[in-house]
């Protein structure tokens, strides 16, 4: 806990960015009867029975002190899925910087093995070379600022039906865009010192 909480606490640094990451499943879902509009006093209305067309994953990366997140949804969430954002994460998105600070929780994808399971071993190496993986404690997936960002994106853009992965994409690409151009940020106020005070019952108690 306090290695993430030292790492928020690190000045803002473009060739050593901080970049949390989340993911979550997302269940495609269609309409059986057309939706009836929204009028004048009326809302929107939707049959209760829907068609179920699988499910997907979304992932999702962002940092903070940036203003900068980045939204992307795959059939699976497998080793290989999540090395492959990686690559595009530190080639693409963040191709100039030294190292990526990442922050993520303990998943058993979440691993730099992973990458050696999708690439050839020298590139491998290459991506590994520029991570320094930080990891939330078990049952403590709060720390990570990707889960408040990818709990906004259930509220303002995945809280509806949406039965197919291209829709799902391009409604992802515009809220991502809208996002980061209104550039609203996370006011990470919870400190090292506050978890010593607040959260005292979950470290050791040292006899003397």
């Amino acid at each position: 806990m306090e290695d993430v909480l030292e790492v928020y606490q690190l000045p803002y640094d473009p060739e050593f960015p901080v970049i949390c990451m989340d993911e979550k499943p997302y269940q495609l879902l269609g309409e059986t009867r057309p939706a009836i509009p929204m009028q004048k006093g009326r809302p929107r209305r939707e049959d209760d029975e829907y068609v179920r067309n699988g499910t997907c994953c979304v992932f999702l990366f962002t940092e903070a002190l940036g203003g900068w997140r980045h939204a992307d949804s795959k059939e699976h969430r497998t080793k290989v899925d999540w090395a492959h954002q990686i690559r595009h994460l530190l080639d693409i998105d963040y191709p100039d910087c030294k190292k990526i600070r990442l922050v993520m929780d303990n998943l058993n994808t979440h691993t730099t093995s992973s990458l050696y399971e999708a690439f050839p071993p020298e590139i491998a190496l290459g991506l590994a070379k520029r991570l320094e993986i930080h990891f939330t404690p078990k049952h403590g997936s709060w720390l990570n600022i990707a889960e408040i960002e990818l709990s906004v994106l259930s509220k303002q853009c995945l809280a509806r039906r949406i039965d197919n992965m291209a829709d799902l994409a391009k409604e992802l690409d515009a809220w991502e865009i809208d996002r980061n151009t209104t550039q609203i940020g996370v006011d990470w106020q919870f400190m090292t010192s506050d978890a010593r005070t607040k959260l005292k019952h979950l470290y050791p108690q040292i006899k003397p």
